[in-house]
């Protein structure tokens, strides 16, 4: 009689016997033993974020103050798309079982039975099929999001899960092949600091990440764009984000007028000051940054005591439509017995409200080649509630959202199958996909999601079907089913991002830049200005090159202010 397989719980850890032991931070959280949030100190000055409750506008000599570029003061911030990015650590499988993937003609260009095989999809799961499920569009497919899932992807159906139908119907996506390094934080993937770069800042933060680390996630961001003055806030719990908020008894003494005053005179005070700083000391460009630096932190103080005097409206727990019964995208009891909620709604809370501009979600335990498939299926279920959170979350706010999804590395099949079904909740789906053998770095991928309030999906950019479809698959699986290292637009020009991660990088950035342009009212070449001085050694082909690897035409008109 087999013996039954009692499946691992989505929170516990990992144990591979073809893995060393982990001995580094990174490596606990790939294997699930840490979360993917950690505590961290910080500046003084930075506890002193505050939600907005009503805005008022600074006197005109302290708002006149040479604080940087990268200080934002003010309820709105930069008004950029907000950006959040899951990093889900440990090399997950996007490409075949979630997000369906095909040749040079784009997703439904479909690779050989064996090639999708390696991709955890048997035979008779095949799109085209009848599906028999009555899920998708029958064929094993969905358009859901715009992007073609599999019908029985467990990332779509978590998404699907806290994604109402009216917000799906706005949402569009799009899938990169791209290899990088199995089981390691070493890649560099994490976008933030381009992100900043690109323009996005909130109103009191610029970046924040469920890690304390530089990039404020597991992965490691490109060398050439961290910037020291906004590394990522650590936020992944309710708790970081009122700590943020504390105005000792400032606001308890006096009142929020007199308060103000009293931070716009420390400001005026420190501005006088900070003009003697030795010269001596520094050279002239240091010595200005540090200027800006001083007067940010004071000019910041008077700002949050104007605009920001409730620390509870910054509290996700305290939001409804985050956390009710009845109403809310979680309930109270999944809320608090479920940490990777917790996380994603302090992050999604800030980013979406334009409180920082772009953040990170760190979730561990993708490692999952455990021999089975309920493993991985749980944990896919799970990053896609939070996935689907964030869109919803951005969609009864009434502003636009991207998100950005990768991993490092991924796994393959051996065409093994694993007939355990998937029941989590309001979630089931059958088994009878393939198990997941081992790590593999060319069945990679990264994933694109973009939502827009105004009517209607994001548009693919292209004049006809065909070349939508090659831009929604930015590069191509070949028929083994290993990703194209060398892949080409059908114009052939190459796309670098399939195998180089700071390529990867680079486009996304490009794609996020796309977002805010007019792309179809004479709007490509000012983007292009903007991202080549953005991005001088950016490394991807001239601007007809960089035309091929816009997916999205704009859904904005600079600011989320002027939707297109």
């Amino acid at each position: 009689m087999a013996k039954k397989y009692k499946s691992l719980h989505p929170d516990e850890p990992l144990l591979h016997p073809d893995h060393p032991r982990p001995v580094t931070r990174r490596d606990f959280i790939r294997q699930g033993f840490m979360t993917g949030g950690a505590m961290v100190t910080g500046n003084a000055l930075l506890n002193m974020f505050l939600c907005p409750e009503q805005a008022h506008a600074l006197s005109a000599d302290v708002s006149g103050m040479d604080i940087g570029i990268n200080c934002a003061v003010g309820a709105g911030g930069a008004l950029k798309v907000p950006f959040i990015t899951f990093d889900l650590g440990g090399g997950a499988n996007f490409a075949g079982s979630n997000v369906m993937v095909g040749g040079q003609g784009g997703q439904a260009d479909f690779i050989s039975t064996a090639g999708y095989s390696r991709l955890g999809l048997p035979g008779d799961r095949l799109a085209g099929q009848t599906d028999a499920s009555g899920r998708g569009n029958g064929d094993f497919t969905d358009n859901s999001l715009g992007l073609t899932f599999h019908s029985e992807s467990a990332l779509l159906a978590g998404i699907m899960d806290k994604l109402s139908p009216a917000a799906a119907a706005q949402v569009n996506g799009a899938i990169i092949p791209a290899r990088s390094d199995n089981d390691t934080g070493n890649n560099p993937h994490n976008p933030m600091y381009g992100i900043a770069k690109a323009g996005a800042a909130g109103s009191l933060l610029s970046l924040i990440g469920s890690v304390s680390s530089e990039s404020g996630a597991r992965s490691l961001s490109p060398a050439a764009y961290i910037n020291p003055e906004i590394r990522p806030t650590k936020v992944d719990r309710p708790s970081d984000v009122t700590g943020l908020v504390d105005t000792g008894e400032l606001l308890s003494i006096l009142n929020q007028q007199d308060a103000v005053r009293v931070m716009e005179a420390v400001a005026r005070i420190s501005n006088a000051k900070v003009g003697g700083i030795d010269p001596g000391l520094s050279s002239a460009g240091a010595e200005t940054s540090l200027q800006q630096l001083i007067r940010c932190g004071y000019v910041k103080a008077a700002d949050i005591a104007e605009n920001f005097a409730n620390p509870q409206a910054l509290n996700p727990e305290a939001d409804t439509d985050i956390v009710d019964d009845t109403t809310g995208i979680f309930t109270s009891a999944e809320f608090n017995a479920e940490r990777e909620f917790r996380k994603t709604a302090s992050v999604m809370k800030m980013v979406v409200n334009t409180l920082a501009g772009a953040g990170s979600i760190t979730m561990g335990g993708y490692d999952y080649h455990t021999g089975d498939r309920i493993v991985g299926e749980r944990r896919d279920v799970r990053a896609g509630r939070c996935i689907g959170a964030c869109l919803e979350y951005a969609h009864r706010n009434n502003l636009p959202l991207m998100v950005y999804i990768y991993s490092d590395g991924s796994v393959f099949s051996n065409g093994t199958l694993d007939d355990t079904p998937v029941d989590e909740g309001s979630v089931q789906l059958p088994g009878g996909k393939g198990v997941w053998t081992g790590d593999n770095s060319t069945t990679a991928a990264s994933i694109i999601l973009v939502y827009k309030p105004s009517a209607g999906r994001p548009v693919i950019r292209g004049v006809d079907a065909a070349a939508q479809a090659a831009r929604q698959q930015l590069g191509y699986y070949r028929s083994n089913g290993s990703l194209e290292t060398a892949a080409r637009t059908p114009n052939g020009f190459p796309i670098l991002a399939a195998n180089n991660v700071n390529m990867l990088v680079n486009t996304v950035l490009l794609n996020y830049m796309a977002l805010h342009h007019n792309t179809q009212n004479n709007g490509l070449n000012s983007l292009l200005t903007e991202f080549n001085g953005a991005f001088p050694s950016h490394g991807l082909g001239s601007d007809t090159a960089l035309d091929d690897l816009i997916i999205f035409d704009g859904i904005v008109d600079g600011t989320i202010n002027n939707a297109i």
